[in-house]
């Protein structure tokens, strides 16, 4: 084994290791990152050639965590790692948003890269260490990459930025976003914010890009030691400048004419196309049929170009815009009658229908993941249907794209949805993208926000979101940072910028760059032309609902909300569930209860408010301390020849005497009470060892005038002096008893 290693200092102390040559050397590439106990494998895998006809970048990223590495078994009936879930895909994303752009245009082998979690400190995020993995794994390999990257997550904690910080440390945090960067660029931003100034994003993003600077530098030193600096040549892509050429003066003037009309996405796509088959027609069939790929290619480059030029020479994009205009936007809440909250938000071409529903406890999202386990209360869910961008296919269920873009939108509302004490529900936010031309993550921000008062929920503030692109030309150095993108400027563009937040600051954002180079300067502008944006954006939303409403609609189901001693959880549930069982199946409600603090915190779900109140009252009297002195209405539950037993509250019963039953002298219980009648009695005192309590209905009765206490004949013991223990034994010789007949009382 040829075992290579190298070592990061991070700016605290801490120390990040690269080790190749040890562990999966068949691959292309294979590396081991360990910070503290942690420890990811990543390898990566590249086939010997493209497939026929294949004109994009065939990258296949998959991060996985291992449950062994935490030493945790898996959940479910196979007690195995299964499909990825949003966690993983959300990581497996954000690594391929850093290296897909630093392949060549014309590499179209497939690449494999894979991550797995192999041993997990459980304070440690290796997440952040998932992108620096994948990188020194294409490093230590042949195959063609025009990194290195890495990956950190900054964050701000108490006003200090803090490198790659752990679970514990970011529940502090202010900022908290990852940052993706070669040693002269950065590549990719994601993350949320607490409303956030721009400056001090674009602070954050400046100190992450000198950490990732070492990490990349290390990854070089890395490459050279181990002789993988020539990378393997490859040829993916037929030429012919002759037929790109004709293209080029066949199709630019007209392209550039069809790119400025201003017409629908629609109409667009329809005219481009007819361009290219009027060009295919001045072909032979057979020159037509044998360059068909290469004609694709050349004649997309051609549309870009035009595009790309009109912004940067006329600065009139696609649909006749300027470049900081946004799209005419219209809104509407309460379109869906039974959803507990519902809004349509339309922004240009792209359209959002969103609803909110509110839940119990039990609704909430569970997790289960090696490392984080817990529930979440509010959630997300974004379904891009195919229907909106006019497609004939159906619909396959969510996929990575569903999970980014919702994880996104999530991100954006997570801060300013109440939760625990200001919100007793769990809150599902469902987006189902209707027409789609730019930026739909963004209108179900918006849509979600509008959504969200519609239901009633009290949100802090009402968020909006903004999707910005870049046009640049290296060669010229001009740049035009466009507002509110669509979807060809996103497509044949160099940047999807992301900005969400409140008129206060930013709340989440999202960054992919397509070109190597971004400038704080461009990034600036980008962020102030956004937070303008934003703002239009706010405003034509707060026209159709401004706050939430006062109180949640009629048909959504209302929850109370109470605590009791951590002490009375167990009585409240009962064994085996029983007491909350029956208090649910009587009184028809849901009830939930969570402990915190050494407390029990009992919601109560339903739609009846009577039922409610009843279980609330159940509950109440479940754990509520008899207090002697005290007044309560109870039940008989069952009657003995010298008194009844009554229950003053759930589960507590006392003894109520013959003798207190009334002032006048009772001959018999039933005479007074029967068994199911409620009366009010009075607690006379509990027994301090054995806890039995003693009522009274004769105390809250008044005294008939006149009334004598009777006396109490004395105990003959008292007067007769001592027992004689000296009379000898039982006489046990009287016979037997016989039956029916009373045996005669003796002293003996």
């Amino acid at each position: 084994m040829n075992i290579v290693k190298k070592t990061i200092q991070l700016n605290d102390g801490r120390t990040i290791e690269i080790e190749t040559g040890k562990l999966a050397k068949q691959a292309d590439g294979a590396v081991v990152v360990k910070m503290g106990k942690t420890m990811l494998l990543a390898a990566v895998t590249c086939a010997k050639d493209a497939k026929e006809d294949v004109d994009f970048m065939p990258l296949s990223v998959e991060y996985k965590e291992k449950y062994a590495s935490a030493g945790k078994y898996p959940g479910g009936f196979l007690k195995r790692e299964g499909r990825a879930n949003d966690s993983e895909i959300l990581v497996s994303r954000l690594i391929d948003r850093a290296l897909r752009p630093l392949f060549a245009d014309d590499f179209h082998a497939e690449v494999f890269v894979t991550v797995n979690l192999i041993s997990a400190e459980k304070d440690i995020m290796p997440d952040a260490l998932a992108g620096l993995a994948a990188s020194a794994a294409l490093a230590v390999s042949d195959i063609p990459f025009n990194g290195p990257i890495s990956e950190v997550r900054v964050a701000r904690i108490d006003g200090k930025f803090v490198i790659n910080p752990s679970f514990t440390e970011l529940k502090e945090a202010d900022i908290d976003i990852m940052v993706a960067a070669t040693l002269d660029n950065i590549m990719m931003v994601e993350g949320e914010m607490k409303e956030v100034a721009e400056k001090d994003m674009l602070e954050a993003i400046k100190f992450a890009h000198e950490e990732i600077k070492k990490q990349c530098q290390a990854q070089i030193e890395l490459m050279e030691e181990v002789g993988k600096t020539q990378k393997r040549t490859y040829c993916h892509e037929k030429k012919d400048e002759e037929l790109q050429a004709v293209i080029h003066s066949f199709c630019y003037d007209k392209c550039y004419a069809i790119a400025k009309s201003g017409v629908s996405k629609h109409e667009r796509s329809d005219s481009f196309e007819a361009l290219k088959a009027e060009f295919v027609a001045t072909l032979s069939e057979e020159d037509a049929a044998a360059k068909k790929s290469m004609i694709d290619r050349y004649y997309h480059g051609v549309e870009k170009e035009a595009m790309r030029n009109m912004i940067l020479i006329d600065g009139i994009r696609l649909d006749g815009r300027n470049t900081n205009e946004i799209r005419p936007i219209w809104s509407e809440v309460d379109y869906l009658p039974t959803t507990h909250g519902s809004a349509l938000f339309t922004r240009g071409e792209t359209q959002a229908l969103t609803t909110v529903t509110l839940g119990t406890k039990m609704d909430m999202k569970e997790i289960d993941e090696v490392l984080v386990e817990g529930s979440s209360q509010f959630v997300l869910h974004y379904n891009f249907l195919p229907f909106c961008t006019g497609e004939a296919k159906p619909y396959r269920g969510t996929g990575r794209r569903e999970i980014g873009h919702g994880n996104l939108a999530m991100r954006a509302l997570k801060y300013v949805v109440p939760t625990g004490e200001d919100n007793p529900y769990a809150v599902r936010v469902v987006s189902d993208i209707l027409e789609s031309n730019g930026s739909s993550s963004m209108a179900t921000v918006c849509a979600g926000t509008l959504a969200l008062m519609d239901a009633g929920v009290k949100i802090k503030k009402p968020v909006s979101g903004i999707a910005m692109g870049l046009i640049t030309d290296s060669k010229t150095k001009k740049f035009a940072v466009l507002s509110d993108i669509l979807g060809d400027e996103d497509h044949l563009g160099d940047m999807d910028f992301k900005v969400t937040g409140t008129k206060d600051g930013i709340t989440a954002t999202q960054m992919d760059i397509k070109v190597d180079g971004l400038s704080y300067e461009i990034l600036e502008q980008a962020l102030e032309q956004a937070r303008q944006g934003r703002l239009h954006i706010m405003g034509e939303m707060m026209k159709t609902m401004s706050e939430p409403r006062e109180d949640y609609k009629p048909h959504v189901p209302r929850i109370i909300q109470i605590v009791i001693p951590g002490e009375f959880i167990g009585a409240v549930i009962g064994t085996g569930g029983k007491v909350i069982q029956e208090i649910q199946k009587v009184t028809g409600t849901t009830i939930t209860i969570t402990e915190q603090d050494k407390t029990g915190v009992v919601d109560i779900f339903g739609e009846n408010q009577e039922n409610m109140e009843a279980a609330l009252n159940w509950i109440k009297g479940i754990t509520t301390v008899p207090e002697p002195g005290t007044v309560y209405k109870g039940k008989v539950v069952s009657i003995l020849e010298f008194g009844a037993f009554v229950q003053i509250l759930p589960g507590k019963e006392g003894l109520l005497h013959i003798s207190e039953l009334d002032w006048k002298k009772v001959a018999q219980v039933e005479d007074v009470v029967k068994v199911g009648d409620e009366v009010e009695v009075k607690l006379l005192e509990i027994d301090s060892k054995t806890g039995k309590m003693r009522l009274s209905r004769k105390a809250l009765i008044p005294k008939p005038e006149g009334y004598v206490e009777p006396e109490h004949r004395p105990r003959r013991d008292d007067d007769r002096g001592p027992r004689r223990d000296d009379r000898g034994p039982r006489r046990d010789d009287r016979g037997p008893r016989r039956d029916g007949e009373r045996k005669p009382f003796s002293r003996d």
